[in-house]
């Protein structure tokens, strides 16, 4: 064989693998988008909007904030055999395995968020026949404990930081209530003394917090300093979230804040600790919530699973 004529072999072949094995790879694999949908008691969650029948006082809300971090997300297949989901890196909503998934649209009560709604997760699996689907809400420890002002977006959005210690709030849903809209007085002073309170007992202390708060993240973390990155995390806080039956292409998973407000009383903020719960320990606002995101709080096991997500 002349050397021409295998030259010419050779570059052939690398046309073949720089064509040809790449669309083969792009067709072994399927897109695939988790859709979300914010609630609250089964009515559609819209920023400003009231909705009645609140908690254990039938309450009335008006939300300022809904949003939570969705990690390490799998498809299922009928076999039980877990796929991980390789998320699409848009550096914006998506960075390795987290996403953001961003229900509020900074108008009018949320204007402490943003404008951009994020409420698909989106990425890429191995073709197949999937069907259910499992995730985890909450940021995987090594990506959570870290300096938010040089992470990549979404991990540098300050409003999801507590601080390097504790990380992410993995939930921020935020609140007024009629009850409280009602005791001003009352409740700002409860929400000043919420710094010191919260740090004495390993919370975070969310000073920009009014009304009811539910902003849930790891507690208890070992470290020297809350500005240095912990060892642990006594209370990790992550939310495991497991659907065997989910049908990619039609069901919509949907995150209810009424289901997690039922035995929580909106109307009220337990003194001298932070506003509503802010998942540190020893705040009587706290059992009922944790509980129905499928947490122990205070070594106490929850009543069931997770009631926040359900699939529609």
């Amino acid at each position: 064989m002349s050397g021409i004529l295998f030259s010419a072999i050779l570059i052939a072949l690398g046309l073949f693998q720089a064509l040809v094995l790449p669309l083969a790879a792009a067709q072994e694999s399927q897109p695939v988008t988790l859709r979300f949908a914010g609630a609250v008691n089964g009515t559609p969650f819209e920023c400003g909007k009231n909705y009645s029948n609140i908690g254990t006082t039938k309450s009335t809300i008006t939300p300022s904030d809904f949003r939570f971090f969705v990690s390490a997300v799998e498809l299922l297949t009928q076999d039980g055999k877990a796929v991980p989901l390789a998320l699409d890196q848009d550096g914006v909503w998506q960075h390795k395995n987290v996403a953001l998934v961003d229900l509020e649209d900074g108008s009018g009560p949320c204007g402490n968020g943003t404008k951009g709604i994020h409420a698909e997760v989106s990425g890429s699996a191995p073709r197949g026949n999937y069907s259910g689907v499992r995730f985890t809400m909450g940021v995987p420890f090594e990506l959570n404990h870290g300096d938010p002002t040089v992470a990549p977006s979404p991990l540098n959005i300050t409003a999801m930081f507590w601080n390097w210690q504790g990380g992410y709030k993995f939930l921020k849903a935020d609140m007024n209530s009629a009850g409280l809209a009602a005791k001003p007085a009352m409740h700002q002073m409860a929400a000043g003394h919420s710094d010191k309170a919260s740090q004495a007992q390993g919370g975070h202390g969310d000073g920009e917090a009014s009304g009811f708060s539910v902003h849930l993240g790891s507690t208890m973390c070992a470290a020297a300093s809350r500005t240095e990155t912990p060892s642990a995390c006594k209370n990790p806080n992550r939310v495991s979230v497991t659907f065997n039956k989910f049908d990619l292409g039609k069901n919509v998973i949907v995150a209810d804040l009424g289901a997690i407000l039922r035995g929580a009383n909106v109307d009220h903020n337990t003194p001298n600790t932070s506003p509503g719960c802010m998942s540190f320990p020893k705040d009587a606002d706290c059992p009922a919530v944790m509980s129905a995101l499928g947490l122990a709080y205070d070594g106490a096991a929850p009543a069931g699973g997770q009631r926040f997500f359900s699939v529609k």
